[in-house]
């Protein structure tokens, strides 16, 4: 049986949708226990929290990354643990935005008890953050966007080939939202009310990155390789165990586009990877799709979450059984 490699794709801010993963949430036991410790971790914060989670759509609250980001954190590294129970593994890890931080943590760079910490730390910065403003989805590649830029306006993501995220201000933002539209760019804005990924979150990550060292990151675990969105390659010893290499990232572009690329060009091929998309609207996994790789059926794409009006409720839990299904059944390799 030919053996594939398994790929845990984890989602970042824009990503996020009311009850995310819930259906899960009582269902696996590993997921269960991974929530639950988070919640606790955070004290009085917690109910709050958990509540704002599982509320039904529309919520919101979801927009304010003093929300999402903890819960993307939480429901990435529970949705990790819960994938190793099942099935074991992955090999190779790539998060988007503070997905990366969700892969750390099961990289072992972060400690598990952690999660909870970190994500706090991660909120507290935020909170007194000056770089307010939001966020836009665009059809085009950054050269072709850069023209229409708007003073402060920056490439914050590259998602896919022509899959650009813009961060800015918020007026300068809607200034070149017009102008693309204008030209007969298809433009969306994203949930998020924060310039993330651009100059101005400069402050907020020097600040995330001090408090990052209290936690003392270290080497991933032998065995596990973590792909960066932040560089594009796999992640080195001494990026790892930088703290300010992990709150850079809230001001750096997110590269996730190329991190994909390198990964389906070193190994989609024969036997091929099974890259399972951790988010709750598949985003992941839809510019992989259309590489070579997987349309000649060397890679494969593998949700783990209902989408639509089926996430959020049963059909989690029927897409992550399906899901692991799929993985007794494709010979990936032994962990």
């Amino acid at each position: 049986m030919e053996l594939r490699r398994r790929v845990l794709l984890l989602p970042g801010q824009g990503a996020q949708r009311e009850r995310m993963a819930a259906g899960l949430y009582g269902e696996r036991a590993e997921f269960t226990g991974a929530m639950d410790a988070f919640f606790a971790r955070l004290g009085a914060y917690g109910p709050p929290l958990r509540t704002a989670w599982l509320r039904e759509a529309p919520n919101p609250a979801m927009d304010d990354a003093a929300v999402a980001q903890p819960l993307l954190l939480a429901v990435g590294y529970a949705l990790g643990r819960s994938v190793s129970a099942a099935a074991g593994g992955p090999d190779l890890l790539l998060g988007h935005s503070v997905g990366e931080l969700a892969a750390a943590c099961l990289a072992g760079v972060f400690d598990a008890a952690d999660v909870g910490g970190l994500a706090a730390a991660r909120s507290r910065v935020l909170r007194d953050d000056a770089g307010r403003g939001g966020m836009l989805a665009v059809a085009g590649g950054p050269h072709e966007l850069s023209p229409a830029l708007g003073p402060g306006v920056a490439i914050a993501a590259l998602n896919g080939p022509r899959q650009t995220v813009l961060a800015g201000p918020a007026e300068e933002l809607t200034d070149t939202a017009e102008r693309l539209r204008a030209s007969g760019r298809i433009v969306r804005a994203l949930r998020s009310d924060q310039a993330f990924h651009s100059p101005a979150m400069a402050g907020t990550a020097l600040r995330f990155g001090a408090a990052l060292a209290a936690f003392g990151p270290r080497a991933p675990r032998a065995g596990i390789t973590v792909i960066s969105s932040r560089t594009g390659a796999p992640l080195t010893v001494r990026e790892a165990r930088d703290p300010h290499f992990w709150g850079g990232q809230l001001a750096a572009p997110v590269r996730y586009w190329p991190a994909l690329e390198r990964l389906l060009a070193t190994w989609g091929r024969r036997p091929g990877l099974l890259l399972l998309d951790g988010s709750p609207d598949g985003s992941l996994g839809a510019p992989a799709r259309r590489h070579p790789a997987v349309r000649e059926g060397a890679s494969e794409v593998v949700p783990l979450l209902a989408r639509g009006r089926d996430g959020g409720g049963p059909g989690d839990e029927r897409a992550f059984a399906g899901a692991m299904d799929r993985l007794a059944g494709s010979g990936v390799t032994p962990r």
